[in-house]
């Protein structure tokens, strides 16, 4: 599944696409709001979906070879998150839905867990 096809099916508001005209698919999907955590159970080709809005998730991401993070329940992302995604290359998104429903939607889609 692509960053656009994952956009539509969240009905995600991107801001900031780095990728979406790559080649490169996401086939799993790592959760949670402990960047340690993530750092645990992520798969190569994960999407990562989040509540946590700080600098750390995205060096996270890059650290893991994420190149996609949804943020979870409607936060605001700062620009200081906006503009280290872009320095990093990482594509961000924003969904109003809570991570369980986000998730959901993503394992009804056939993505699996990131592990």
């Amino acid at each position: 599944m692509r960053v656009k096809e994952v956009a539509e099916l969240l009905s995600a508001e991107i801001l900031y696409d780095e990728i979406s005209n790559d080649e490169r698919d996401f086939e799993h999907v790592v959760a949670a709001d402990l960047m340690s955590e993530i750092m645990l159970d992520t798969a190569e080709q994960s999407l990562m979906v989040t509540g946590l809005i700080n600098p750390q998730v995205i060096r996270t991401a890059e650290l893991m070879d994420v190149y996609a993070v949804v943020f979870v329940r409607g936060k605001e992302v700062s620009a200081e998150v906006t503009e280290l995604a872009k320095d990093r290359g990482i594509t961000i998104m924003s969904v109003c839905q809570t991570m369980y429903e986000t998730c959901g939607r993503l394992y009804e889609a056939g993505l699996t867990a990131g592990r």
